[in-house]
C-alpha cells in the first residue's frame, strides 16, 4: 500500500485491496482532552459499578424498600439492553471492521469466506454446546435424572409425615423448625440450580466484558469523536451494567454470598482499567489500523455471538416462553414485555452514536 496513490488511480487496473484500506483505515487521531479522558475513567466506574450494583442490592437488602415493581423494570429492561447489545453494538460493528466490504474483508485469506458471520456462527455453537455440557454435568453430579421419580416420591412421603405430626412438633418444642431430609433435598436441588444458572451468566458476562474491553481502549485514543463519545458511552456502560446487575440478581447464591459482588466489581473496573490503558498508549496505539480492525472485529464477532444466544435463549426464552413460575397476569406480562421492548429501543437508540 505504500506505493497507492489517491490521486492517480486507475479503476481498470487498480488493486481493489489498495482503495478499500486507503478509504478506511486511519492513523492514530488523538486530540488532547488528557483531563477529560482522565475524568472519563471515573464517571465510567462510578456509574456502571452503581446501575450493576443496584438491582443486586435491591433484591439483598430489604431494608432499603425499594418496591418490587423497581426490580422488575430493572430486570426486564436489562434483557432489551442486553438483546440489542448483541445487534447493534456487536453484530454491526463486528461487519464494520472485518466483514466483506472492509480493508480486512478484502485482504488475504479474509476474501475467500464470509468470516464474520462464521465467527458468530462459531461462537453461538460453543456456547450452545457448553450450556447442554453444563446441563448433563450437573444432572449427573446430583443424579437429576436417574434419582428424579425417587425424589417426588420422597418428598411426597415427607410431605405427608410432616402434615400428619406437624402439630405433635408444635406442641413438643413450641412451634420452633428443626432440619431434616426435606431440607437437605431443597439445599441440593438450590446448588443445582445455582450451577446450572451460574455457568449460562458467566458465559453472559464474558462476552460483555470483551466488549467493554474494546469500546474503553477506544475512548482513551479517539479524536474528535470523544466529545460525543464519551457521554454516550457513560449512558452505554450504566444500561449494560443495569442488564447484567439485573439478570444477576435472578440468581440464588446461597453460600456464595460474595460472588456478585465480585462479578459486580469485575463489570465496573473492566471499561475503566481499558480507558486508562488506552490514554496510556495514546500516541502510539491506533484504533484505525488493519491489526487493530481485525482484533476489534473478531473479539466483537465471538462478543456477539455469545450475547445472542444468552439475550435469545437464557433471556427471553426462558423468562418468556419456557418459566412454569410466568405470571399469569395479562397486565404484568404486558408489563415485562415493555420493558423489554423498552430497553431494546434505547440502547438500539444509542447505537447512533456509539
Amino acid at each position: 500500500m505504500s506505493s497507492f496513490d489517491p490521486t492517480n488511480v486507475n479503476l481498470d487496473s487498480a488493486n481493489v485491496e489498495d482503495i478499500y484500506c486507503y478509504l478506511q483505515l486511519s492513523e492514530n487521531d488523538y486530540n488532547g482532552h488528557l483531563g477529560a479522558r482522565i475524568s472519563a475513567i471515573f464517571v465510567i466506574l462510578i456509574t456502571s459499578s452503581a446501575c450493576t450494583l443496584f438491582p443486586v442490592v435491591a433484591k439483598r437488602i430489604p431494608r432499603w424498600n425499594i418496591p418490587y415493581p423497581v426490580y422488575i423494570f430493572a430486570r426486564y429492561f436489562g434483557t432489551g439492553v442486553i438483546v440489542a447489545t448483541a445487534f447493534i453494538h456487536l453484530l454491526d460493528p463486528a461487519y464494520a471492521s472485518i466483514g466483506a466490504t472492509t480493508c480486512v474483508g478484502v485482504s488475504d485469506h479474509w476474501v475467500n469466506y464470509p468470516w464474520c458471520p462464521a465467527i458468530v456462527l462459531i461462537s453461538v455453537m460453543v456456547v450452545f454446546l457448553m450450556d447442554v455440557a453444563s446441563e448433563v454435568y450437573v444432572e449427573r453430579v446430583y443424579g437429576v435424572e436417574k434419582e428424579h421419580d425417587a425424589t417426588d416420591r420422597f418428598l411426597a412421603r415427607a410431605n405427608l409425615i410432616q402434615s400428619d405430626d406437624e402439630s405433635t412438633v408444635n406442641d413438643d418444642d413450641g412451634g420452633s423448625k428443626q432440619s431434616g431430609p426435606q431440607d437437605d433435598i431443597r439445599s441440593v436441588e438450590s446448588e443445582r440450580s445455582f450451577r446450572k444458572d451460574i455457568a449460562a451468566f458467566l458465559i453472559l458476562e464474558f462476552g460483555i466484558i470483551f466488549h467493554s474491553v474494546i469500546i474503553g481502549l477506544n475512548l482513551g485514543v479517539t479524536g474528535d469523536e470523544f466529545t460525543t463519545l464519551y457521554p454516550v458511552l457513560v449512558f452505554h456502560q450504566a444500561f449494560e451494567g443495569l442488564g447484567v446487575g439485573a439478570r444477576m440478581s435472578a440468581l440464588r447464591f446461597g453460600r456464595h454470598w460474595w460472588l456478585p459482588w465480585v462479578l459486580c466489581m469485575a463489570y465496573g473496573l473492566t471499561t475503566p482499567i481499558s480507558i486508562a490503558i488506552g490514554i496510556g498508549l495514546r500516541t502510539t496505539y491506533n484504533s484505525g489500523s488493519k491489526t487493530a480492525k481485525i482484533v476489534q472485529g473478531v473479539l466483537d464477532a465471538v462478543s456477539a455471538g455469545i450475547l445472542i444466544y444468552s439475550g435469545l435463549v437464557e433471556l427471553l426464552a426462558r423468562d418468556f416462553l419456557f418459566d412454569p413460575n410466568r405470571t399469569k397476569r395479562r397486565s404484568h406480562l404486558l408489563g415485562m414485555i415493555f420493558c423489554v421492548l423498552l430497553g431494546a429501543g434505547i440502547m438500539a437508540l444509542i447505537g447512533k452514536w456509539a
